[in-house]
């Protein structure tokens, strides 16, 4: 009778019952004279693996005990129509303005201030004063001060602005009075959640490895290996669920309770989702010339006009811009010399560039997230992408909003994450272990269940000063 190939059988017995890579094989064959040449040691081969990275460097996490983040935001200091019509036709020395613009309720125009209409096609323009006020009707008379009228037709599409007031000698003060104008946003928080889970019978198999992780630690793990990789994954999408993050819209399956009866049924507003609704997008894919440049910082003087910006960008757009900086040397036709500007034949060349000034200040920072192939690292690029994000723009510091819960002015930075907590409950990150093995003993259940558990949402404020980059319209 044969002897089995299996189980096998201990090549180099150890005097102790210490699990060694010489006494135990695997993969085994007595018929090879030659033992396998084995790395004890897990090499590295995707290096870090990890994304998380954007928030913490741009933003903070701060506790709310609420289930809705409310904040009001300013609103413009003066006000300008773009949508509105005259009544009176070419060289008419008066006519009735009405303001078509949408989402008005009611003009902010008084009576006896002085305001400047052009026609948005032609660029012709009047200046006149206010004579009389509907605010129902969203209506104003006005009398022009040129001698010649109105320059424009009466089918003209409209822009009008206030620049200033005139009144007579004794007369009454101005009639009403302006209230300040703010925008009311909010957010709602959501419940992340991952677990890992091992039998008690695996814990007591030998099987260890040594490992190094991306958060610096060392050792020799087999089970817990896997649990940790869980920890990095789940600290991964507390990052990436604040990025990605659209709300559940009406009558969609995610909202309808008989399709969706148990998770999460109302979503939450991310980075991406808001800046696509009320921020600035770029839907070309990357800028890559100046001229490019030039109409974004045209875009960013009309909003909030922050000095220092940091570009988040993906590896092809990064090079871009290094690209775009390199065009500006003069010097380039004769030998590479852009970089630090002192690279020499002796030296490493530097082609890289961290940041630029025009107009404003511009930091770039390579963001992983959108270099990693298994994230949006793997989407398509090009003319015929739609969607593809390559690059953020976000405003560095901090601005003063209107905190409704705490009820008073608070300065926040422009992107932070507000997550559940009390006096009692903390939901910013819990962990905890339940079943009956290892350690745990609050179930019969021959296993031990790592959970991870996490309430957040991300508040991105004054969302007028970020840019998208991104393809498609």
């Amino acid at each position: 009778m044969a002897v089995l190939a299996s189980p096998g059988f201990q090549l180099q017995p150890s005097a102790e019952q210490v699990p060694l890579s010489t006494n135990y094989i695997t993969n085994f064959n007595f018929l090879n004279q030659y033992l396998p040449d084995t790395y004890e040691k897990e090499f590295e081969r995707y290096g870090n693996r990890t994304v998380a990275s954007f928030l913490r460097l741009v933003g903070a996490e701060m506790p709310s005990n609420s289930d809705m983040i409310k904040w009001a935001e300013q609103g413009r200091l003066h006000t300008k129509y773009v949508n509105c019509d005259s009544s009176a036709a070419a060289a008419a020395d008066s006519a009735t303005i009405t303001v078509s613009d949408a989402n008005v309720s009611g003009i902010a125009i008084r009576a006896g201030q002085t305001v400047f209409i052009s026609d948005n096609a032609t660029g012709l323009s009047n200046k006149g004063i206010v004579t009389a006020v509907n605010t129902t009707a969203a209506t104003f008379d006005v009398a022009y001060y040129e001698a010649a009228g109105q320059t424009f037709s009466g089918s003209a599409v409209l822009s009008v602005w206030i620049y200033g007031s005139e009144f007579k000698k004794g007369t009454v003060g101005m009639i009403g009075s302006l209230e300040a104008e703010d925008e009311i946003f909010d957010n709602s928080p959501i419940i992340i959640k991952d677990k890992y889970a091992v039998s008690g019978s695996d814990m007591a198999q030998i099987g260890w490895v040594e490992v190094t992780t991306e958060n610096g630690a060392t050792g020799y793990l087999w089970y817990l290996k896997s649990e940790h990789e869980t920890r990095l994954r789940f600290e991964d999408y507390l990052e990436t669920a604040m990025i990605e993050a659209v709300p559940a819209e009406s009558g969609s399956g995610v909202a309808n309770a008989a399709l969706n009866p148990t998770y999460g049924n109302k979503g939450s507003e991310g980075i991406f989702y808001v800046v696509n609704s009320r921020g600035n997008v770029w839907g070309g894919g990357n800028p890559t010339t100046l001229a490019d440049f030039d109409s974004i910082i045209s875009r960013l003087d009309k909003q909030g006009s922050i000095e220092e910006n940091v570009i988040f960008v993906n590896r092809a757009f990064s090079f871009d811009i290094d690209d775009m900086l390199a065009a500006q040397n003069s010097y380039g036709a004769n030998g590479t010399s852009y970089g630090l500007f002192d690279n020499d034949k002796d030296m490493a060349l530097n082609l890289g560039f961290s940041g630029f000034r025009r107009g404003y200040d511009f930091y770039k920072s390579d963001w992983k997230y959108l270099n990693d192939p298994t994230l949006r690292g793997g989407l398509p690029t090009g003319a015929a992408a739609v969607g593809t994000v390559t690059g953020l723009l976000v405003p560095a510091g901090s601005t003063s909003v209107y905190d409704q819960i705490l009820g008073k002015n608070a300065k926040r930075p422009f992107l932070h994450v507000r997550y559940r907590a009390s006096e009692t409950e903390d939901r910013r990150y819990k962990t905890w272990i339940t079943g009956s093995a290892g350690g745990a003993q609050t179930s019969d259940l021959d296993a031990m269940e790592v959970n991870f558990l996490s309430e957040r949402c991300v508040c991105t404020l004054g969302a007028n000063n970020f840019v998208l980059f991104r393809y498609g319209s």
